[in-house]
C-alpha cells in the first residue's frame, strides 16, 4: 500500500478539512440546493426562499461555488451536476439524509479525547434519539442503501430463496431490491416499531407493499418469534453497533429463523485481520466507540468465527465492495 505524504501543508489541510465539511452540512441543511433547483438564482431570489441573513447566505453560495457545487455566473448561482444529482430532493438519489445523520454525529467527534480519556460513549445512539436525528439516521441508511441495493441485487444469488429476513433492516432498502430483481422472493423487514412508519412509507414508494412484510421487535431484547421461517437472512450494518458476545448472540437468532441448508449474509464494514484498515471501517470503529457501549468494527476473522460458531458452513468472502469500503460473508446454514 502506497504511503500518504504528510507534511505541513498535507497535515494542516487535513486539520482544517472540517470548513469544507461544515459548508456542505450547513447547505444541505438550509436546503440551498433544492431551493435552487434547475434555475439560475441571485442571493436575493434564493433568499426568499430562505428567509436568512444575506450577508452570512452570499459568503456561503460563493464558498459553495468555490467548492464547486454551485456554479456561479455573474450574479447569478445554479448548481452543478453532482448537487442537483445528489444534494435536491427532488432528486430519486438524494444524499441529504446521510449528510445530515454525519452532522448530527459531529459534536461527538469533537468530545473524542473526552470518550477516549473515560472510555464512555459521548451520544446516544440514533434510533433511540430524537424525531428529527431518527429520520435522518434511518432516511441516511435509505440513502446508502440506496447506492449500493440496486446493482448488489443483481449481483447476489438468491436463487430458490421463497422468503427473505431482512434482520434489522431499517427502511427496507435491501428487501425492496432484492425482491425486485427477484420475482418469487418475498421479504419481512425485521426493526423497532418506531421504525414501521418509515418502512412502510418508502416500501410503498416501490408498490411492493403486497410481497415485503414489516415485522416490529428488537433483535437486541427480543427473542425471535418465527423460527425455521426464512431460507435468506440479510444483515446489513447491524452488528457493528454491538460488543463481540452480542454480536454473536445476533447471528444466533438470525440462523434460528432459518430453515436448514439456508443463505446467510454479513453486509459490514470489516477490516483486515491486523484491524488497521481499510480506513473507513477503521475511522468507523471510532464512530461506535463514541456512539454506543461496546459497538466496533470486525475483521474478516472475527466474522467468520461468529458464524462457524453457529454451525454456519461454506463461508466466503463475496467480490462486492461498497461504496463505503463495505463487504459481504455469506454462509450456508446447517
Amino acid at each position: 500500500m502506497e504511503s500518504f505524504n504528510w507534511n505541513p501543508g498535507s497535515l494542516l489541510e487535513m486539520s482544517g478539512y472540517y470548513w469544507k465539511t461544515c459548508t456542505l452540512h450547513t447547505g444541505v441543511k438550509l436546503d440551498i440546493f433544492t431551493a435552487i433547483g434547475s434555475e439560475a438564482l441571485s442571493c436575493n431570489e434564493i433568499n426568499k426562499k430562505l428567509k436568512v441573513d444575506k450577508r452570512g447566505l452570499t459568503m456561503l453560495l460563493n464558498s459553495l461555488s468555490a467548492l464547486e457545487l454551485l456554479v456561479k455566473d455573474g450574479k447569478k448561482y445554479s448548481n452543478s451536476l453532482p448537487a442537483l444529482t445528489f444534494l435536491s430532493k427532488e432528486s430519486p438519489q438524494y444524499l441529504g439524509f446521510m449528510i445530515m445523520h454525519h452532522h448530527h454525529l459531529m459534536e461527538s467527534w469533537h468530545k473524542m479525547d473526552k470518550a477516549i480519556i473515560e472510555g464512555k460513549q459521548t451520544r446516544r445512539r440514533s434510533s433511540f434519539s430524537d424525531e428529527e436525528r431518527r429520520e435522518s439516521f434511518l432516511m441516511g441508511m435509505f440513502n446508502i442503501g440506496m447506492a449500493a441495493a440496486p446493482g448488489l441485487s443483481k449481483e447476489l444469488d438468491l436463487s430458490g430463496c421463497k422468503r427473505l429476513l431482512d434482520f434489522g433492516g431499517g427502511p427496507g432498502t435491501f428487501a425492496i431490491h432484492f425482491c425486485l430483481a427477484n420475482p418469487g422472493l418475498k421479504a419481512c423487514v425485521y426493526d423497532l416499531e418506531t421504525t414501521r412508519p418509515f418502512a412502510e412509507k418508502t416500501i410503498k414508494k416501490f408498490n411492493i407493499s403486497d410481497r415485503i412484510d414489516f415485522l416490529s421487535g428488537n433483535y437486541i431484547d427480543d427473542e425471535f418469534i418465527e423460527p425455521d421461517s426464512f431460507d435468506a437472512a440479510w444483515l446489513s450494518h447491524i452488528l457493528h453497533g454491538e460488543g463481540s458476545e452480542q454480536a454473536q448472540e445476533i447471528i444466533r437468532k438470525a440462523v434460528l429463523a432459518l430453515k436448514p441448508g439456508s443463505k446467510i449474509f454479513i453486509h459490514e464494514f470489516i477490516l483486515n485481520d491486523t484491524m488497521d484498515g481499510p480506513l473507513f471501517p477503521a475511522l468507523f470503529s471510532i464512530n461506535m466507540f463514541l456512539g454506543t457501549p461496546n459497538g466496533q468494527s470486525y475483521s474478516e476473522r472475527q466474522l467468520t468465527d461468529m458464524l462457524k460458531a453457529h454451525d454456519v458452513k461454506n463461508i466466503q468472502r463475496l467480490a462486492f465492495v461498497g461504496p463505503t469500503q463495505s463487504g459481504i460473508l455469506s454462509g450456508i446454514t446447517s
